[in-house]
C-alpha cells in the first residue's frame, strides 16, 4: 500500500488554487532522505552527493538539496547554467556529459566544475576547447560485457548490459587517458562508472564499489597517478510497486565501507573521497503527479480519461513503467473496478495504467500518481501542443509554494517565426 504525502483535504485546498494537472514535491521527505544518505556515508570524510540535475531540473529542488550538502551532476550547457544561477559552482558541480560540444567544456571549466570525460578522444577535445587540461579530472569507465548480481537477497535480479551502452572507456583506454592527462598537467584523478539502473538491491553499490576500488588500485600501480576520488554514480533505485522492498541506504553505505577497507586501504589509498550522483533515489518517491478524472469511456475496455497525459509523465508510455495510483478520498475503498487510465494524446500508449484494479472512479475525482519526483516533469514535452504543468512544493510547515508556473499557449508560440 502506498500512501500519498498529501491528504485529500490538502489536495482539495491545493486544487482550489492551482488547476490540475501539476507535479507536487514533499520538502520534508526530500530533506530527510538526503540526511539519511549523508549519514550512511559519513564514515568517508570527503563524501559528497552530486544530485543528478536531469532527474528534477527545478531550481527550488536544487537549492533545497544544496542546503542539505548536495552538489549538482550536470550533463548539458543549460544544466550548468541552472546550477550557476542556483549559486552552485566550483567543485560542487560534476560535469558528466557525452558527445560533448566545446562550448560546454568551456563553461564547465569557467565554473570550476570537475569534468568527467566519457571517451578517450575527449582528452584532446577538452584541451582544444579550454587550452589546457584541468588539474583535477575524472574519467568514465565501462567494463563491457553484462553486469549481474544474480538473485539478490530481496529476490530481485539485478542485470544490465554495459557492453551495449554508449558511455565510458575500456580498461585500456582509461589507463591511456590517465597517462596522457598526467603528461598534459593533470594532478588529481577520479574514476566514474554506471553499470545498472534502478536497482532494488543493497548489494549493487558495494559490488560496483569493489570493481572501481580494484580498478583504482591497479591504475595507481600501473600509471602512478594520484587518484583522489571515486564516483559511484547512480543506480540505487526506488520501489515503484507497493510490494517491492525499499533499499536500505545505511546497509548500502556499510557494504561500500567494507569494500573500501578491504581493497583501497591495503593499497595505501585510504584517503580517497567517495562521490555519488543519485537522482531517482533522492527525489523519486517525494513527487506526485496530481490529475483529475474528466471522462469515462465504455467500449471493449473501461477507460478513465484524465487531464494529464504522457507529456506530463512519459515513463509509462515510453517504458511500460508502473506508477501506483491512489484515488484521493477513496484510499479505503475496495479496488474492484478494472480501468485503463488514459490521457488525451493521439497515441495509444498514452496510458498511466492498463487493466489496473482501482476503486470506482467518478468524474471529478483526483488521482495521485506516485513516484514522479524524478524523471517525471523533466521528461515532459509539447507533442499535440500540450503544455508543461506547474510544479508545487509542499513545505515542511504544510504550506504550498508555486516553484514553476504552468506553461501558457504564449510560451508555446514564443519561439516560432511566422
Amino acid at each position: 500500500m502506498k500512501t500519498p504525502f498529501v491528504t485529500p483535504a490538502q489536495l482539495d485546498a491545493i486544487t482550489a488554487q492551482y488547476p490540475t494537472p501539476f507535479h507536487i514535491y514533499d520538502e520534508r521527505g526530500i530533506r530527510e532522505n538526503a540526511r539519511r544518505l549523508r549519514e550512511a556515508f559519513a564514515w568517508n570524510p570527503g563524501y559528497r552527493e552530486y544530485f543528478a540535475v536531469k532527474a528534477t531540473p527545478t531550481p527550488a529542488i536544487l537549492k533545497l538539496l544544496h542546503e542539505e550538502g548536495c552538489g549538482c551532476d550536470c550533463s548539458s550547457l543549460t544544466e550548468l547554467m541552472m546550477a550557476e544561477r542556483c549559486g552552485i559552482t566550483g567543485e560542487e558541480i560534476m560535469f558528466s556529459s557525452n558527445d560533448t560540444p566545446a562550448e560546454e567544456f568551456r563553461l564547465a571549466d569557467r565554473l570550476g566544475a570537475i569534468i568527467n570525460l566519457d571517451d578517450l578522444t575527449l582528452v584532446d577535445c577538452l584541451e582544444a576547447a579550454v587550452g589546457r587540461v584541468p588539474e583535477k579530472v575524472c574519467c568514465r569507465y565501462n567494463p563491457g560485457g553484462v553486469f549481474t548480481l544474480g538473485e539478490s537477497r530481496e529476490g530481485f535480479q539485478v542485470m544490465d548490459n554495459p557492453g551495449e551502452a554508449k558511455y565510458g572507456m575500456t580498461r585500456a583506454q582509461i589507463a591511456e587517458a590517465f597517462t596522457r592527462l598526467a603528461a598534459m598537467g593533470a594532478k588529481e584523478f577520479g574514476i566514474h562508472a554506471f553499470l545498472a539502473s534502478n536497482t532494488l538491491s543493497n548489494d549493487y553499490y558495494p559490488a560496483l564499489a569493489r570493481i572501481l576500488f580494484q580498478l583504482a588500485a591497479d591504475l595507481k600501480a600501473e600509471t602512478g597517478v594520484h587518484i583522489t576520488f571515486i564516483n559511484l554514480s547512480g543506480g540505487v533505485g526506488i520501489p515503484y510497486r507497493p510490494e517491492q522492498p525499499a533499499n536500505d541506504i545505511s546497509a548500502i553505505g556499510a557494504g561500500v565501507r567494507r569494500a573500501y577497507e578491504e581493497v583501497l586501504v591495503p593499497a595505501g589509498m585510504g584517503d580517497v573521497a567517495l562521490y555519488t550522483e543519485l537522482g531517482r533515489f533522492m527525489t523519486g518517491p517525494y513527487g506526485h503527479l496530481v490529475t483529475r478524472a474528466i471522462h469515462e469511456k465504455h467500449i471493449y475496455k473501461e477507460y478513465i480519461g484524465v487531464d494529464a497525459c504522457a507529456a506530463n509523465l512519459m515513463r509509462p508510455a515510453m517504458y511500460g513503467s508502473y506508477h501506483h495510483i491512489t484515488v484521493s478520498g477513496k484510499e479505503d475503498w475496495p479496488c474492484d473496478h478494472k480501468y485503463d487510465v488514459a490521457g488525451s494524446l493521439c497515441e495509444n500508449n498514452d496510458k498511466f495504467a492498463v487493466d489496473r484494479m482501482l476503486p470506482k472512479i467518478d468524474m471529478g475525482d483526483l488521482l495521485v500518481i506516485h513516484d514522479t519526483g524524478a524523471h517525471g516533469f523533466s521528461m515532459g514535452y509539447n507533442y499535440n501542443g500540450k503544455l508543461r504543468s506547474a510544479e508545487l512544493l509542499l513545505k515542511e510547515d504544510g504550506s504550498v509554494e508555486l516553484i514553476r508556473r504552468a506553461e501558457t499557449p504564449e510560451d508555446y508560440f514564443r519561439t516560432l517565426v511566422w
